[in-house]
């Protein structure tokens, strides 16, 4: 058993690498996500991440990478060697904390578990499938190109392959009952190992399901609904063993994603390939790193200017504020008070979370933790709202 991350230690540093393709665009993702016609050149995009790798090196000499992550976009549609060619890369780079995790996002058909052996002797130490649901007919709504049966499968493999391994699920999807739910979540925990991720369905910007939903084609669940949804999650998964530890996901003590607890925490992490994000400390202050979204012009510029940030910028301190705050409150963990004015350099307004103490929005635990509670991490946005007016 892994052993849980102190709370009051160095956040960490983090890798992130970001591959955009896609066999299909599902209506639902506002991901950086493309599909592609013709055959990827995956030769020349491995080559340009292994150049973004260098540039981000130069900038972060002095760190200890803790954790990996492929994500995407699809990144069990790469090869295992250049996954392989990718970590011997970040290895060259900097210096490896004792067990680092390296985690790659896989779709469960059969062709990509079939990868699941290669990626782990390529160094990939731990696996987040997508399955969504366990129901074909909504798996085909949902635009999933693989079936229930697959899935089951992709996770039978992953069990038998990997030590680590998470999965997926979308509820509160159109035309969902609260009962068909609670059934299809019973049966998936009955595959769980120790995490497990559950995202209640929402319609992004820019997104085929806002369309349809616009149109009125796209039936959702209303308010109440939804918090049944909710409320029915958090009862099944604390009774599996599996409490949330983030709103979105659960898992037992010491079997938390430690590349996503880098980012609520507040940690440090470069990112790598088209649209990836990074936040890393300089002599200067806080940076936001973004690269450009789109593959083919990334790859271009890559190739030309041996990397292709668009966006890198020193955060205010009320930026910084902000972020922690918007991140950090995710965490059923929540906050230290005195990193927040560390970090934004003010303190937090003690009548806003008296008031929010008084609704049963927010609590102060013993040791000074200020969290989100079990009734308002529901409107989690609108808690971290009035904290950080």
């Amino acid at each position: 058993m892994l052993k849980p991350v102190p709370l009051h230690a160095d956040p960490g540093f983090g890798i992130y690498v970001h591959w955009p393709f896609c066999l299909a665009k599902c209506p639902y993702c506002d991901f950086n996500s493309h599909v592609r016609s013709e055959a990827v050149d995956e030769k020349r995009f491995v080559a340009a991440i292994a150049a973004e790798l260098r540039h981000r090196a130069s900038l972060t000499k002095d760190r200890v990478v803790r954790s990996v992550y492929f994500g995407g976009g699809t990144p069990s549609l790469m090869r295992a060697s250049s996954v392989a060619a990718i970590l011997e890369e970040i290895a060259r780079l900097w210096p490896h904390a004792p067990a680092v995790e390296v985690t790659l996002e896989a779709n469960p058909s059969s062709v990509e578990a079939g990868r699941f052996r290669d990626y782990r002797a390529a160094g990939v130490n731990r696996v987040s499938i997508g399955v969504q649901s366990f129901n074909d007919t909504d798996l085909k709504m949902l635009g999933r190109l693989h079936n229930a049966a697959e899935a089951r499968a992709a996770l039978d493999v992953a069990s038998s392959v990997f030590e680590r391994y998470t999965f997926d699920l979308i509820y509160a999807r159109p035309q969902q009952g609260l009962n068909a739910w609670k059934a299809e979540l019973k049966a998936a925990l009955a595959r769980v190992r120790d995490h497990l991720s559950l995202y209640q369905l929402t319609i992004e910007p820019d997104t085929i399901f806002e369309k349809l939903y616009k149109a009125g084609k796209l039936p959702m669940p209303d308010a109440d609904t939804g918090r049944a949804f909710w409320d029915v999650t958090q009862e099944l998964t604390y009774a599996a063993g599996l409490p949330a530890y983030e709103v979105s996901n659960h898992a037992c003590p010491g079997a938390e994603s430690r590349h996503n607890l880098i980012y609520w925490r507040y940690g440090e992490y470069v990112g790598v390939g088209p649209g990836a994000h990074g936040r890393i400390m300089t002599p200067h202050g806080r940076r936001a790193q973004a690269t450009e979204r789109h593959p083919e012009m990334w790859l271009t510029v890559v190739e030309t200017d041996g990397q292709a940030l668009v966006e890198n910028e020193i955060l205010s301190s009320e930026e910084q504020g902000d972020e922690f705050l918007l991140m950090g409150l995710r965490l059923s963990e929540g906050i230290e008070p005195a990193r927040f004015e560390a970090v934004a350099g003010k303190r937090l307004d003690p009548d806003r979370i008296a008031s929010l103490v008084s609704e049963g929005m927010v609590e102060v635990t013993p040791s000074g933790r200020l969290r989100v509670s079990a009734d308002g991490f529901p409107v989690l946005d609108a808690v971290v709202a009035d904290l950080a007016a």
